[in-house]
């Protein structure tokens, strides 16, 4: 009885343990609403044009889904109407395609950025 007590605290100390050498997770950065429609647009784009086979093209559209409801909530914060913050979001997407499209380097860049920062959802 002993040696199972004393095996039962030994894990226990060694689960605290690893579970104290893992970094913390980051802290959820709060971004504006202009910020979440650019994404959103950016990340819905990627995905149309990208589609939905690979393994990229999943993860473009998960981040267009995050970012989607990202920019809707913040609108939702803010108080803007939501049929003007879903034609923030199609206006964002258009002048998107157009830039990814023609291989803007600024472009893709923001949008590697915007896929970084969505959580992974799948």
């Amino acid at each position: 009885m002993l040696l199972v007590a004393f095996t039962a605290v030994l894990a226990l100390v060694q689960g605290q343990a690893q579970a104290q050498a893992q970094p913390p997770a980051p802290a959820p950065r709060l971004v504006s609403y202009d910020e979440a429609v650019r994404c959103a647009g950016l990340t819905q784009a990627a995905s149309e044009l990208e589609g939905g086979e690979s393994r990229y093209g999943r993860e473009l559209y998960d981040a267009a889904l995050y970012w989607s409801l990202a920019a809707m909530q913040a609108a939702t914060t803010a108080g803007r109407n939501p049929t003007a913050a879903e034609n923030d979001q199609t206006r964002a997407r258009l002048q998107s395609v157009r830039r990814l499209s023609a291989g803007d380097a600024e472009a893709r860049a923001a949008l590697q950025r915007c896929r970084k920062a969505a959580p992974r959802l799948g």
